[in-house]
């Protein structure tokens, strides 16, 4: 028995060797030790940090804070005796003293955005699924998965000895446990824990089991110096999301930068391969790919897999579009602030941004006025193109933005440049809506089934009956007939020039080399 090892504790390890039966996962349940908060190590919390209060103190002694269970409280300083903290009510604004054991960190189970991305998970599995896995059998080696029957519970599994043992992560008191003896604020503190001392499990965790092919394309990527190192990359806050991810602020080597994530039902050498091709790829009105990067030691601080994009050049150098999203542009300021002109001008960026993936085949598949960053100069640049594929066929539908997809798309599976034109059509509607989100109070099921019947929105409030036209044009339900993304450049531009304004360049970052309207049609 280790030192300090609790005798119930030893004896529950024992059992974790005993052999389960032949062909099935073996899920071993908590026990019931001594309450959590017995147990749980004396915590500090730094000024600064957001708690919630886990029970009722409504008749607060002077200079004692009153508070409900579930409120939020910001932590001032520690007191002297480590076991009180001062702190503010969020709601009421008012000081005082608090408990330490009243208090949990706010959101410490709060999704985070590089677990989907960690090598050793596998996202919603079986049990059985894992099993296979997990073989030949290796002591210490391992994966975490998302329970299939239980959609948000997670399950660490084990090889150990001929067996592979399935333990339940459990939630408790705002934190994750296996036993109820250690707990974690996330999966990524477990799996650290977990590879330096075995504890409550049958061997310590060696080497995890990555999702199939991840390693040779990571490989790739460092062959051709485009892998990050994520020790100096630092996440900030979300400011955007796609169908396939989330974007984040961030800074990478002092530089800032956006961040996209890819979720875990994309496999690790999909992400790692999409991002090979985005590094062939430089526009003006593209955000660039700096790199991309598959951890290789799951105990590393901050470890994922992320792709690093900013913006390429002057007059923007800090890098990342600090004007956020396109839609959240144009919902915060409206008409009063934003003109028609510069509707066209971002309308003609991004075409023009997708006239370049045209004519390198590479189709987008997720374009939305979401997936677009606007720039501090008022540049639009296409984002979240990491998906962005050759045209083919057989992608789940289910995981389609519908009332941006063609239907060709949603109904076959057949993505090309010509569906993408489909869904720069959503977002002329989305641009001079200023905003509004597409076929407004329709249900995605009404929507696929009045497409498909011939059904098209309506022009926007205010919007010019040329941009109208190109929308319908956008939106044939034969793919032939849409205009291709140089056509509608042409338009645009000549729209903005007839509106009083001359066409933007996009910021000077690319040569004409890169333009598409200096290639062959």
């Amino acid at each position: 028995m280790a030192p300090g090892t609790p005798a119930w504790l030893e004896s529950g390890l024992s059992s974790c060797s005993l052999p389960p039966p032949q062909g099935s996962p073996r899920f071993l349940h908590a026990w019931h030790p001594p309450p959590i908060s017995a147990r749980m190590p004396t915590r500090r919390w730094a000024p600064g940090t957001q708690c919630i209060t886990k029970c009722e103190h409504t008749r607060p002694k002077p200079g004692e804070l009153a508070f409900r269970k579930g409120d939020v409280v910001t932590i001032l300083e520690a007191c002297e005796n480590k076991s009180w903290y001062r702190a503010k009510h969020h709601a009421s604004g008012q000081e005082g003293l608090l408990a330490a054991s009243a208090l949990r960190e706010r959101e410490a189970l709060s999704a985070d955005p590089k677990l989907s991305l960690m090598p050793w998970f596998h996202g919603k599995i079986s049990g059985q699924e894992a099993v296979q896995q997990l073989q030949p059998p290796e002591d210490g080696l391992f994966l975490v998965r998302e329970s299939a029957r239980h959609p948000g519970d997670y399950v660490l599994c084990v090889s150990f000895g001929r067996d592979v043992i399935h333990y339940r992560v459990l939630h408790r008191d705002g934190h994750l446990t296996i036993d109820e003896a250690v707990c974690f604020c996330n999966l990524m503190d477990m799996v650290e824990h977990y590879s330096k001392d075995k504890g409550a499990i049958c061997t310590k965790l060696v080497k995890p089991k990555r999702k199939q092919g991840t390693k040779s394309a990571e490989e790739e990527l460092a062959k051709a110096g485009w892998l990050l190192n994520l020790q100096h990359l630092t996440l900030g806050a979300q400011i955007g999301e796609g169908e396939f991810g989330a974007v984040l602020q961030g800074e990478y080597l002092g530089q800032k930068v956006a961040v996209k994530n890819i979720k875990c039902d994309v496999t690790a050498q999909a992400f790692l391969d999409e991002t090979a091709v985005m590094t062939k790829v430089q526009h003006k009105n593209l955000v660039r790919l700096l790199g991309g990067r598959g951890m290789e030691h799951v105990s590393k601080v901050g470890a994922g897999r992320e792709a690093a994009q900013r913006p390429r050049a002057p007059p923007n150098p800090a890098g990342v579009p600090p004007q956020g999203n396109l839609v959240n542009f144009l919902r915060t300021r409206g008409r009063a602030l934003v003109n028609t002109p510069q509707l066209l001008q971002f309308s003609l960026h991004v075409a023009e941004g997708m006239e370049y993936l045209e004519s390198k085949k590479l189709v987008h598949r997720d374009l939305a006025a979401r997936n677009i960053l606007v720039s501090e100069d008022l540049v639009a640049k296409v984002s979240d193109f990491g998906l962005a594929k050759a045209e083919r066929k057989g992608l789940d539908s289910s995981r389609l933005p519908v009332k941006w997809t063609a239907p060709e798309a949603l109904k076959h599976g057949k993505f090309s440049s010509k569906s993408d034109v489909w869904s720069f059509g959503v977002l002329l509607w989305e641009v001079f809506s200023y905003g509004r989100a597409p076929y407004p109070k329709m249900s995605l099921k009404e929507v696929s089934e009045a497409v498909e019947k011939g059904y098209r929105m309506e022009p926007p409030e205010g919007c010019p009956g040329p941009i109208h036209a190109l929308m319908s044009s956008c939106w044939e339900a034969e793919p032939a007939r849409r205009p291709p993304f140089r056509k509608l450049a042409e338009k645009l531009a000549r729209e903005l020039r007839s509106a009083g304004a001359s066409a933007p360049t996009g910021g000077q970052d690319v040569d004409s080399s890169t333009s598409p309207h200096s290639q062959e049609p």
